[in-house]
């Protein structure tokens, strides 16, 4: 099916094997060219897709879309910032929402990584939702947490390369600052940044975007989980978003869980996301988002709200 809105975009409506309108999930795609399914051309996360199934086997209903530029939606991922996606998941929960197979009153807004930075931004500017699950969701200002990953990341390097950063002097966080400034003084929707182009006006608009201040505007029923080996969202960022959201939180930090939503045995690094991704996304954290959706959107008296 195809989204209408600021771009045209493509996605998938899974439907439950249940009474009709159901509950819904709307699933927000992650950082980067991801399609519907949290895939990348050369890794697959799969985290929607995998969701959606196991969404669909509770009664609920789920869409889910490529991003601008990505699978079969045209356009220019590059080109498109942080509020562009925010305007692409808004136009997502409108047609979700107008849909004859889906309680109105029952939709959730769920994402992963950036997803989730895009659920609570919706749900900030007062979309109408019944809750939110953020998995993996940073509340750190962006230029801060992109700090704390080189931070996190430069000990976990193969050995040879941490050699050749020492043997060149090279500091990574100073070297991700200094990325930054140049970044910081583009005026372009993409720009060349150490010989690669990157979606320069995203990365502006990520490095001044503080999540915090959105999430003291949500008032809605919040899930959040992330792993005690994410090297790319602080575990304790869990303790902030319990303390700015208004509404009830409730929050998980899953042991030896990664970035990928997989389980990382021995010390946590990026290099064993390969072999990790060919597991699928932890059972537990299936359980925990299916259960807590099942709940949320259960009236007490039984009754559908469209």
């Amino acid at each position: 099916m195809q989204v209408p809105g600021p771009a045209p975009l493509a996605g998938t409506l899974t439907l439950p094997d249940a009474p009709l309108p159901a509950p819904a999930v709307l699933l927000a795609p992650g950082s980067g060219p991801v399609d519907r399914d949290s895939n990348h051309r050369r890794t697959r996360f799969d985290v929607t897709r995998q969701l959606a199934v196991a969404l669909a086997g509770a009664g609920i209903a789920s869409l889910r879309f490529d991003k601008r530029g990505v699978g079969g939606s045209p356009g220019d991922w590059r080109a498109a910032g942080l509020h562009d996606n925010v305007d692409d998941l808004g136009a997502a929960l409108e047609l979700l929402r107008g849909r004859p197979e889906v309680d109105a009153g029952r939709v959730l807004l769920a994402g992963h990584s950036e997803g989730a930075i895009l659920a609570t931004s919706l749900a900030a500017r007062g979309a109408p939702v019944a809750g939110l699950v953020l998995l993996a969701m940073s509340a750190t200002p962006g230029e801060e947490l992109l700090r704390w990953q080189a931070r996190q990341i430069a000990p976990t390097l193969p050995r040879p390369v941490r050699a050749l950063l020492r043997l060149l002097r090279t500091d990574l966080e100073a070297k991700v600052a200094a990325n930054h400034r140049r970044i910081e003084a583009t005026t372009t929707d993409v720009a060349r940044i150490g010989g690669a182009r990157i979606n320069a006006r995203w990365h502006r608009e990520f490095l001044a975007y503080d999540p915090r201040e959105d999430l003291r505007r949500v008032s809605v029923p919040v899930l959040a989980l992330t792993g005690s080996k994410d090297l790319q969202v602080p575990a304790d960022d869990l303790d902030v978003i319990a303390a700015a959201v208004g509404g009830p939180v409730d929050t998980h930090r899953v042991p030896d869980l990664t970035h990928t939503l997989r389980r990382q045995p021995g010390p946590p690094s990026m290099s064993a996301y390969r072999r990790e991704l060919k597991d699928p996304v932890d059972p537990l954290v299936v359980d925990i988002v299916v259960t807590w959706c099942h709940r949320t959107t259960t009236p007490a008296d039984g009754a559908t709200t469209a």
